[in-house]
């Protein structure tokens, strides 16, 4: 690297240290961040030399990229932003940190991933979904799919991996060949993991004709977008892989949401040469992501976390909670979105029947949905109180980002 590139990883991993032994977090966003000031082409050349791997999409990002992480270091080291950094200073900061590696898993925030794919020049870049998220402050759907649509025009020689039953991804996936001005369509590999929240799909983005579905299968009806047909399937309690081979695989993770995360990392590290039959069996080592599903026992309780930040991952939350009394945290600062309209999008009924307590900055708000929903439940002003509210066992908490981090804090930043 340049002189003034090898300063600033120096001085990125030099702030990240110091922010960690001070306390003030993990450190992987204010190394890179100083380490950018000092050279702004810092994240581009610390990527120069590693075979990378991007994942973005609304849900999944984190854990995804941990399981792909594990998958692909069965080649050797991989840099990865394992605590969810995911624009590029927390890409930078995870690279420097990791010193000389052959590949980099990162997780990158989907506005940014134009952004990251200029920067690094991935080898591969997984796309999981799109949904309605932070809607007061972030782009409309249909906008985020149009970016990732341009962005892959201009890099037509990365391989990407995508969800072929996201119309949205799809289309994304797939932007037009121009042979004349040497523009060609990106190599493809498609997985299907199941799309549970369907309603921002409906609308086909190419000719706003409405997207119709049976089955696994979807279809436009004013337009040829359909669903291509996978190569990577989750079936029962495993992946099918192209070969038409079966992988059974043993997840500490919960929910088949997860065993679609799993597919996904699969098809990852299949792209680095990765044979499924040497990867599956990594991913089962991987027990919590930045404190999402880490159980923890206090006071005669087991409390495990669960993070929900948008409707489609509080479906997603609702399929992997317990039949146990549950905390509903919400809150609405800066990185949660300031606006709760979108809990009305969320179907709470799978809650009624157990215990409910709520809590988070606004509680209130949760309070009335929950009321609409015909879900009885408790407001609790803290942790501590709900711990004391329910009978020794497990508890269930879903929370959304900050109120989660909270919670994760009170019980020492739990990983």
């Amino acid at each position: 690297m340049p002189l003034r590139a090898k300063v600033a990883s120096s001085v990125s991993r030099t702030a990240a240290a110091l922010s960690r032994a001070a306390g003030r977090g993990d450190g992987s966003v204010i190394g890179g961040w100083i380490g950018l000031k000092i050279d702004p082409d810092l994240l581009a050349h610390l990527s120069a030399g590693r075979a990378i791997a991007l994942v973005s999409g609304t849900n999944g990002k984190t854990t995804t990229t941990r399981l792909a992480a594990a998958a692909v270091g069965v080649l050797g080291r991989v840099a990865t932003n394992s605590f969810g950094a995911n624009m590029p200073s927390g890409h930078t900061s995870a690279l420097a940190k990791a010193g000389s590696t052959p590949y980099a898993v990162l997780e990158v925030d989907e506005h940014y991933l134009a952004q990251v794919l200029e920067a690094t020049e991935p080898h591969v870049v997984a796309l999981l979904n799109l949904s309605r998220d932070q809607l007061d402050r972030a782009k409309e759907v249909a906008m985020m799919a149009q970016l990732w649509r341009a962005a892959l025009v201009r890099h037509t020689d990365v391989r990407v991996v995508a969800n072929a039953d996201d119309p949205l991804v799809v289309w994304a996936a797939t932007p037009p060949a121009d042979p004349a001005n040497g523009i060609h369509p990106p190599h493809v590999t498609w997985f299907s993991a199941g799309q549970r929240w369907h309603d921002d799909s409906w609308v086909c983005p190419e000719c706003g004709s409405t997207i119709q579905r049976s089955g696994d299968q979807w279809w436009c009806t004013g337009c040829a977008l359909r669903r291509p047909e996978p190569q990577w399937i989750v079936e029962d309690e495993g992946v099918l892989d192209p070969t038409g081979a079966w992988h059974k695989v043993s997840l500490q993770l919960p929910g088949k949401v997860n065993l679609g995360n799993a597919a996904t990392a699969l098809a990852v590290a299949a792209e680095f040469g990765v044979r499924p039959v040497d990867a599956v069996s990594r991913l089962g080592i991987v027990t919590s992501v930045a404190g999402r599903y880490a159980q923890v026992d206090k006071d005669g309780r087991n409390i495990r976390l669960l993070l929900a930040k948008n409707p489609a991952s509080w479906l997603e939350a609702f399929d992997m909670a317990d039949e146990a009394p549950t905390l509903l945290s919400i809150n609405a600062r800066d990185p949660d979105g300031l606006d709760t309209s979108w809990l009305f999008d969320v179907d709470f009924a799978p809650l009624r029947g157990r215990q409910v307590l709520i809590t988070g900055d606004r509680a209130y708000d949760l309070a009335v949905r929950l009321d609409v929903n015909d879900v009885p439940f408790q407001h609790v002003r803290t942790f501590d109180d709900a711990i004391r509210s329910v009978p020794p066992g497990r508890l269930e908490v879903i929370a959304n980002y900050t109120a989660f981090q909270d919670i994760r804090a009170e019980l020492d930043r739990v990983n």
